[in-house]
């Protein structure tokens, strides 16, 4: 059984992920919501201090203050103390933190083949050579790019029997079993 429990912030509430099996629905819980993506963009970028932050973004600070806090309290950065009188601090990525660059890459090249080219005002690019990147998800262990007709779920070392049988119910849809 599935425990979802609800987090109340600033009068709103969103369904918090942190108990379910699934790694994607967990590492939402992580990221939070598109401030945060989107403040990770930024931190991939050089910035990692609160103003620079707000001045990207335009966004309030108290909601800035609560994505930087969640990201910190979640692991993906560390709060950093850079001036003591007054006390201000920068936010620097993590290993975590630094282990979401391909899911934001994996965001920007989406993004980027479905919005009309006119409206595209940033490219991925090689930084040494400066040429145009055109990214893919690729296995490292064979080389082969990971497609949806190519890939599956497998059972996990913490799976269970209820987990086993969703993914032996996906399987068998996938290759056509009544199952």
């Amino acid at each position: 059984m599935m425990i979802v429990t609800a987090v109340v912030t600033s009068g709103m509430q969103r369904t918090s992920f942190s108990q379910f099996k699934c790694p994607a629905a967990r590492a939402l819980d992580s990221v939070g919501d598109w401030w945060s993506i989107l403040i990770l963009r930024d931190a991939f970028q050089g910035l990692s201090r609160f103003d620079e932050f707000q001045k990207s973004l335009g966004v309030a600070p108290n909601i800035l203050t609560r994505r930087l806090k969640h990201l910190t309290d979640e692991g993906l950065f560390e709060r950093c103390l850079y001036q003591q009188r007054p006390a201000r601090y920068e936010y620097l990525l993590t290993e975590k933190g630094r282990d979401f660059f391909p899911v934001l890459m994996a965001l920007f090249s989406w993004g980027s083949r479905h919005i009309p080219e006119e409206d595209l005002a940033f490219l991925l690019g090689d930084a040494a050579s400066g040429k145009q990147r055109e990214t893919v998800l690729v296995d490292t262990r064979t080389g082969e790019q990971v497609t949806p007709e190519n890939t599956s779920l497998l059972a996990g070392p913490a799976a269970d029997d209820q987990v086993r049988e969703r993914i032996a119910r996906m399987r068998a849809w996938y290759l056509g079993i009544d199952a």
